[in-house]
């Protein structure tokens, strides 16, 4: 079996492909237990994110591999393959140990040095697990992975290079404003932050400590939002249950944070009217939020901001100015209508403004010390799997050996029955010694070589040289825990 991966990413592809590929969480799973349905999976892993979308497998056939992925891939996307094939990227063997490696470092992220991605190699890693589609190759290729990308952001200053799709879009902006920092930008403006997701509650976190004075929380699960809400203001009640003011921040706890608050997603429409920061990343697979919400919102504020003079078109376009709105949309699909940068007083960020960015954004001297550990890395496991795969040939060698001299001290027993114990344990311990001596040098040689590109042959020539039976090399896997679901965390 080998390892194999195909996909997309905003390296391959537009964002308007990437968003149409973007898998809900319910899909992946159905996703992968029918990769290893259709042959020649016998693993299989997802990896979902906002900017990739990749199937990692154990394959028996690199064309069919391939072939079958990459339909898989297709069907759960939603996209033809004739028109998702050209932006679909393949990597067999060390190349694909070397990219998973390469994303979890950050390397291969929108903004390089970005430590979401463990998050996100974790997650997929655990789903695979809990639907036992992980098996033993890919639980030790994703707890690799998990480490390398920890020994990269340890002992390397990558962090200094990069940073996650929040900090950056927040970063882009506040340059829009003419703003070096965000704090400075972000200091003591009203926020909204829709969704509660893993992506969502890092930009709530930041903007909280960017010096937002309120955070409205909109999420379907309204739970969620309000555990959100909770871990943002500590145990401090939110203005409608008596705390803090909502606008001056006074009362309860005044200076220690923002007032974070839940809100239902239909309130949407009047906390944008209130708003002048909104991060939106949902699992949505359609717009939440339209150019038509956006216009409405912006002309109540006006209606309630306007002074009596303010009554021809001019003032009014000032005034929808000066209350401008300042959206950040990370999800994919996005949750922004594209069409919302028309509006007055509107100024979006998504992946696809990002994607352009982070393109010109320059590299850390750092990316090269990162780029070293990933290439140690990859080959430490190559030569890891591959004497791991000849041990269970090895094994069964010595089963074999084993069960050859019980056979032998048993034919001698009945032929030499008058031997007394004292005899018969002496010819049974210098038998055994014999054995274990002729194959000592050639297992220890064996696996020595095993490490060593090509290795794999080796295991080919033991069965070949000492007719081993392949059923009794199969049973040693699978009593390794060779099998999908090893569930190993």
């Amino acid at each position: 079996m080998s390892l194999l991966v195909v996909g997309l990413s905003h390296r391959s592809a537009p964002v308007s492909v990437l968003e149409r590929a973007a898998l809900a969480p319910e899909a992946r799973g159905k996703l992968l237990q029918d990769a290893l349905t259709a042959e020649p999976a016998a693993e299989a892993v997802v990896l979902a994110t906002c900017n990739r979308l990749e199937l990692y497998a154990d394959v028996d056939k690199f064309h069919a591999g391939v072939a079958e992925l990459s339909t898989q891939l297709a069907l759960h996307s939603g996209v033809g393959l004739e028109e998702l094939t050209p932006y679909l990227y393949v990597h067999y063997e060390d190349r694909a140990v070397h990219h998973l490696f390469s994303v979890a470092c950050g390397l291969d992220s929108m903004v390089v040095g970005e430590g979401q991605i463990l998050g996100q190699i974790k997650d997929a890693l655990a789903l695979g697990q809990e639907l036992h589609t992980a098996g033993r190759l890919l639980n030790d290729l994703f707890q690799q992975a998990l480490r390398v990308g920890k020994r990269a952001h340890s002992e390397t200053g990558i962090d200094r290079a990069g940073q996650s799709l929040v900090t950056f879009g927040l970063g882009r902006l506040a340059a829009g404003e003419g703003f070096a920092e965000v704090t400075e930008w972000a200091a003591g403006k009203r926020a909204l932050v829709v969704g509660a997701g893993s992506m969502s509650s890092l930009a709530a976190a930041t903007l909280a400590r960017a010096g937002v004075r309120e955070i409205a929380v909109a999420n379907r699960t309204r739970e969620r939002a309000e555990r959100l809400a909770l871990a943002l203001s500590g145990e401090r009640t939110s203005p409608d249950g008596g705390g803090r003011d909502a606008v001056t921040g006074e009362g309860a706890g005044a200076g220690d944070g923002p007032v974070a608050r839940a809100v239902a997603m239909e309130d949407i429409p009047s906390e944008l009217a209130r708003a002048e920061v909104v991060v939106s990343c949902t699992g949505a697979t359609g717009l939440v939020l339209t150019a038509g919400d956006l216009r409405s919102a912006l002309d109540a504020r006006v209606a309630a901001e306007a002074t009596g003079t303010a009554t021809d078109a001019t003032a009014t376009a000032t005034a929808t100015a000066a209350a401008g709105l300042r959206l950040l949309d990370l999800a994919m699909p996005r949750d922004v209508d594209p069409a919302a940068h028309r509006v007055p007083g509107v100024r979006l960020v998504d992946i696809e403004t990002l994607a352009e960015a982070a393109a010109d954004a320059p590299m850390a001297a750092d990316v090269d010390r990162v780029r070293g550990i990933v290439s140690e890395e990859v080959a430490a496991f190559g030569a890891a799997q591959r004497a791991a795969h000849i041990t269970p040939t090895v094994v069964a060698l010595r089963t074999m050996a084993a069960d050859v001299v019980a056979g032998e001290l048993a034919r001698l027993n009945g032929r030499l029955p008058d031997l007394d114990d004292k005899q018969r344990a002496e010819i049974t311990q210098t038998v055994r010694r014999v054995v274990d001596k002729l194959l000592h040098a050639p297992t220890v040689r064996v696996k020595q070589l095993a490490g060593e590109p090509g290795g794999a042959g080796y295991a080919d020539a033991l069965r070949e040289l000492f007719d081993l039976d392949p059923d009794a090399v199969a049973a040693v896997s699978r009593a390794d825990g060779g099998g999908p679901g090893r569930g190993r965390t």
